[in-house]
């Protein structure tokens, strides 16, 4: 057992050894092939930001929504558009920051070990129903997913996949209080955590067939416990803002085509996206993220119906498709390639493809996506 348990803690080092790399190498060749797009960032901002982390290769991980989480961990919530932000990751960041002294360097710290940590939680999850082979090919898909450069920016990611799979996994093994109070901090980091609640109560239909388990009333109880992330989170903004739905009423200045006002349908979405393939210049870089965010949402729709004929665990499906569907109901597949990140049964669905040409060619793929994804990033330039 140990054999082989530090066979597979040298896989995932390997894994995350090589994502590091190869973003890296991506970030420096960036800086030689494309001047920074200060056009993407508030002139104050950067005027103010900049003079603190000189080399591009750190402050470059903190671009765009980077910027408002070093933000929040230095000055707290301000009028604005930080609320969109939910709070754990940056008191992380804030705490981090004490022993590091540093609040840029204290997230990426955070978030390597965090991402370290995810793929050690995402192969234990997957071997509670599938063979090895499932569980290296889900994490080869997942390190190497096109936008995957966000698990080690300054952003939620890895924070939030980590939470998410621990959550599921404590579940599984009947640690339910547990369970329940890592999917509280999951929804305290992003607001689709609270998806664990309807994941929870579905895996709690089924009344306990011993004594040794714990009665439907607590196992309910422990169900809806990740909803007190989200509520407290909104208590807050009720009582600074006065608004506490400030975090949703305030995408609507991140751009996009956001719409709060009003509920917009998956398929009036991606025909949205059909008239902008058609009609966007495609010499602007925004026609690479168009097709980006409308492939991503189509690739997932389609592996997420993939693994439901695959008898993936049916309460990961019904976390995985709530979260893929709440950010298009504001009419845009804006920042899709990076959410999808947290959909962890689409990469299972990923490892379950046999044939094996199709797997190295989307490998293939997904690796070169990767390196020009983390140049437009790094630059400046909007990926998701």
């Amino acid at each position: 057992m140990r054999k082989q348990n530090k066979k597979i803690l040298t896989f995932i080092l390997g894994l995350f050894v090589f994502l590091r790399a190869i973003t890296l190498i991506a970030a420096f060749y960036g800086t030689k092939l494309l001047k920074f797009n200060t056009a993407s960032f508030p002139t104050a901002d950067w005027e103010t930001f900049m003079p603190k982390f000189n080399f591009p290769l750190i402050w470059s991980w903190a671009n765009f929504d980077g910027f408002h989480y070093l933000t929040i961990a230095e000055k707290g919530y301000l009028f604005g558009s930080t609320q969109a932000f939910f709070p754990l990751f940056p008191i992380l960041v804030r705490l981090g920051k004490v022993l590091i002294g540093n609040f840029l360097l204290s997230g990426l710290l955070l978030n390597h070990l965090f991402f370290a940590a995810s793929l050690c939680v995402f192969y234990k999850l997957i071997r509670l129903d599938f063979k090895k082979k499932v569980g290296f090919w889900a994490l080869i898909f997942l390190t190497f997913f096109p936008t995957s450069f966000f698990f080690l920016s300054l952003y939620t990611e890895s924070l939030f996949l980590l939470l998410v799979l621990l959550s599921f996994y404590l579940w599984r093994k009947k640690r339910h209080f547990l369970a329940g109070f890592v999917g509280a901090l999951a929804s305290a980091t992003r607001i689709a955590g609270i998806f664990l609640v309807p994941a929870f109560l579905y895996e709690i239909r089924k009344p306990p067939v011993t004594s040794r388990q714990s009665p439907v009333w607590k196992k309910f109880f422990y169900a809806l416990l990740p909803s007190i992330g989200l509520l407290s989170y909104m208590f807050y903004l009720k009582s600074k803002f006065g608004d506490p739905f400030l975090f949703a009423h305030v995408q609507e200045g991140f751009g996009g085509g956001r719409q709060t006002d009003k509920l917009v349908l998956l398929y009036q979405v991606f025909w949205r996206y059909l008239k902008m393939v058609l009609t966007v210049n495609r010499t602007n870089p925004l026609y690479f993220t168009v097709w980006l965010e409308v492939g991503s949402a189509a690739l997932f729709l389609a592996l997420l119906v993939f693994a439901y004929f695959k008898k993936v665990r049916k309460s990961y499906l019904i976390f995985a498709i709530l979260a893929y569907l709440l950010p298009t109901l504001t009419g845009t597949f804006s920042s899709m390639p990076r959410y999808v990140l947290g959909l962890f049964p689409g990469f299972i669905a990923l490892a379950l493809i046999k044939n094996k040409t199709l797997r190295f060619a989307w490998l293939a793929t997904s690796l070169i996506l990767l390196f020009i994804c983390t140049i437009m990033f790094t630059r400046g330039y909007w990926v998701a």
